[in-house]
């Protein structure tokens, strides 16, 4: 049987080439098929919230402009939930293409062992960390703080609000609004405000035409020739009073109605580790959530690199075949479920109350799956001769 020559490309991994040179190799085609997958992703994500966001902006009465800022601000978090499954694509691709074409059977033959082999994987699964803990640390609460405050902006543009005819609005929690008609000149036509915010009591204003104008204290809302009816409980006591005009102060009642804390996810870690209690009691976020918090970033991060060496090492528990690993790849990606399922599981129990170093239970049986997983590839590691050998080579 005549023995096939290696690829050109492939020179670079002979035996006398080097340690480094074999890492480089595959270093680099981990990061090329990486990038290729992040932008795939990635893309597909975007478009996904894009879709959404435009139907939300643009019925709102928004510009392009303010679409694209939102989408733009909404990028960071979609990076940062992408990059642990393109980094586990790009792995599960590399390998599978390097045992097919019989790269990783030649460097198991000179003598590479399974840990030895995983090394390339781990840098490549440190990076994408260090990827992580920029983005999950800085760049996403960052982004997030501002798209909140950019959405309490829209929320506050009562014209957007309330210049939508033919549709029960509720721009507060106790307050609904219908509008039948808006005429060309900004004119509300049979208007119908329903104020229950006080407990006890609601109050329902109809008015046949009103206008939306400015304020001192924010916007007012004018109706002319109309009613209001209160009615009060207990007792069911209902009076009712008629107006030629009459003005309400709507925005007092969406100042004090409709403030918004923090979410925990919006400042940076080095904010929540630092801030005294004081401060964080005044947004509404206890010490526990902020931790959990950091510790919730923390383990996104060294899941990355866990991800990586579950998709390396899974494939190299097979043995060379032309028909390809998929046995291995499918059991690789059922593998990645499990550890995300018991990371979910760990949160949720550590945000309910329980010790903090829960947080880190996916990660241990992550690391704990990769070390048994290595230790089955060595035992099944041969080194090909004879017919084998030239077969694979």
């Amino acid at each position: 049987m005549a023995r096939c020559r290696p690829k050109a490309g492939w020179r670079v991994l002979g035996k006398g080439a080097g340690v480094g040179r074999s890492d480089r190799y595959i270093l680099s085609q981990l990061m090329m098929l990486f990038g290729f997958f992040s932008l795939v992703l990635v893309s597909v994500y975007w478009v996904n919230r894009a879709v959404r966001l435009f139907d939300q902006l643009i019925a709102d009465g928004q510009s392009a402009w303010v679409f694209l800022e939102f989408t733009a601000l909404s990028l960071p978090y979609v990076i940062w939930l992408v990059l642990p499954v393109s980094a586990f694509a790009a792995t599960v691709y590399v390998t599978n293409r390097m045992t097919s074409e019989s790269e990783l059977v030649v460097l198991q033959a000179t003598g590479f062992s399974p840990v030895r082999l995983a090394r390339p994987a781990l840098v490549f699964g440190l990076i994408i960390t260090l990827l992580m803990t920029v983005l999950g640390h800085v760049l996403v609460p960052v982004s997030r703080a501002q798209l909140a405050i950019r959405s309490d902006e829209i929320s506050g543009d009562l014209a957007a609000r309330f210049l939508s005819p033919g549709n029960f609005i509720n721009p507060a929690a106790g307050i609904t609004v219908f509008i039948r008609d808006v005429t060309p000149a900004g004119e509300l036509r049979d208007l119908f405000l329903s104020d229950s915010r006080t407990e006890g009591v609601q109050t329902i204003y109809t008015a046949d035409r009103a206008l939306l104008v400015k304020g001192d204290q924010g916007p007012k809302l004018v109706m002319f020739d109309g009613m209001a009816q209160m009615l009060r409980q207990p007792g069911k006591q209902l009076s009712t009073t008629r107006f030629a005009d009459f003005a309400y102060d709507l925005g007092a009642a969406l100042t004090r109605t409709s403030l918004r804390r923090p979410d925990p996810g919006e400042l940076g870690s080095l904010e929540l580790l630092t801030s005294p209690p004081v401060e964080l009691a005044a947004l509404n976020i206890t010490r526990a959530q902020a931790l959990n918090e950091i510790h919730n970033r923390l383990v996104q991060s060294l899941l990355a690199p866990i991800a990586t060496l579950l998709g390396f090492v899974t494939l190299l528990t097979g043995t060379y075949s032309r028909f390809g690993i998929w046995r291995q790849i499918g059991l690789a990606v059922a593998l990645l479920i499990f550890v995300k399922m018991v990371d979910n599981a760990a949160a949720s129990a550590a945000q309910k109350g329980a010790p903090a170093a829960l947080n880190y239970l996916g990660v241990g049986v992550g690391m704990a799956l990769v070390a048994v997983l290595i230790w089955i590839a060595g035992r099944r590691r041969r080194v090909p001769d004879g017919p084998r050998a030239g077969a694979a080579a």
